[in-house]
Parts: structure tokens; C-alpha cells; sequence
């Protein structure tokens, strides 16, 4: 296992066929995943398109991930936890200062996300919506409003995806006090094929 320190993230390539096991080691930590083909980085992870094929907001087991194209870029193989968020961006200097008031803020993941993407050539404007290992969101039915509660994940749980196509990958260790619970952790990963 690799491990991705708190509040920082990662890029790497992941072969079609491989195997991504994401583990929160201590509990309660989120993970911004990202995909886009390997070939062709214009095609990207969609939320809108997975959400729109698989029916449901709160993905698990069995699930595929598709890309802006329709394709399936990840499938979830194995899934300790069954709660994950596809709704929300990733964290940012700009939500901690609109939504926190933070007068300083951190990169968050988006500019983890970027900055550990950019040798891959992909700019930050290409960032979309990530897969947000781990996190714990909560949509009101009737209002649509949305809470973040602490992650259910316990130390050791894990979510493992296979890849449908050659992928990059952005992975983080989430920089959001309210989605982690006020602590900040590592993530873990491993590819295997």
C-alpha cells in the first residue's frame, strides 16, 4: 500500500483490467478520485452521466463509473463502506473562503488535484466532479437540501474499482474539516492487476 499524506494528493496510470483499492487506514477520511483516458484526456469521469445510468446517488458494489463520453471507465468491485458522494466538487481555496470565511485558505483538492495532474497535461479547468471515496452526504427529499455528516468509514475499510479502460488517476487525502470530521488523515492505495 502507498500512502497518500493528509491533505495532499496524487496522480498515476492505471492499465485497463487493474485493480484501485482505496483504504481510509484510521477512519472517518475521504478520497477525491478522478479518472481520464489515458489516450485521450478530454474524456473524464462523469457524475451527471453515471448518476443518469445507474438510477441512484449512492453508488456500491457492482457499479460502473462513466466517463462524459458514456463509457465505463471504473466498476466497483468491492465496497466496505456503500456510501459515497458523486455530487459534490472537490474542495477548493475558494469554497473554504465562500462557504468558511477563511481568509487564508488551503489548496484543498482541487489544487492537489491540479497540481499533482499537470504534468499528465491536464489543466485545472478540466477538473470535474470527483468520486468522493468515503464521503457521507445526505439529500433531503423534499427540500434537495444537502448535509455533509462525518464519513461512516471505519480504519481499514475500503472501496476496490477495476478499470475499463487505460486511466489516469488523481487520487487525494481530503482537505475538509466538515466531510472528514475536523481531522485530517492519510489515504491509502494499491494498484495490483
Amino acid at each position: 500500500m502507498r500512502e497518500i499524506a493528509a491533505r495532499s494528493g496524487v496522480a498515476f496510470s492505471l492499465r485497463a483490467g487493474q485493480y484501485l483499492t482505496v483504504m481510509d487506514p484510521l477512519g472517518e477520511q475521504v478520497a477525491d478520485l478522478l479518472t481520464f483516458n489515458h489516450f485521450d484526456i478530454a474524456e473524464v469521469i462523469s457524475s451527471g452521466r453515471t448518476i443518469d445510468y445507474v438510477g441512484r446517488i449512492y453508488l456500491t458494489t457492482g457499479d460502473p463509473l462513466f466517463s462524459n463520453r458514456s463509457n465505463v471507465m471504473l466498476r466497483i468491485i468491492a465496497d466496505d463502506v456503500g456510501r459515497h458522494d458523486f455530487l459534490l466538487a472537490p474542495c477548493s481555496r475558494e469554497m473554504f473562503r465562500i462557504i468558511y470565511g477563511d481568509t487564508d485558505p488551503p489548496p484543498g483538492c482541487f489544487g492537489n488535484l491540479a497540481a499533482a495532474l499537470a504534468p499528465y497535461g491536464i489543466l485545472p479547468d478540466a477538473i470535474p466532479n470527483a468520486f468522493n471515496c468515503f464521503m457521507n452526504v445526505s439529500v433531503d427529499t423534499e427540500s434537495g437540501a444537502i448535509q455533509v455528516l462525518p464519513p461512516r468509514g471505519k480504519p481499514g475499510d475500503r472501496v476496490v474499482f477495476q478499470a475499463e479502460m487505460d486511466l489516469i488517476v488523481g487520487l487525494t487525502a481530503c482537505s475538509a474539516g466538515q466531510t472528514n470530521n475536523f481531522k485530517y488523515k492519510p489515504i491509502c492505495y494499491e494498484i495490483r492487476d
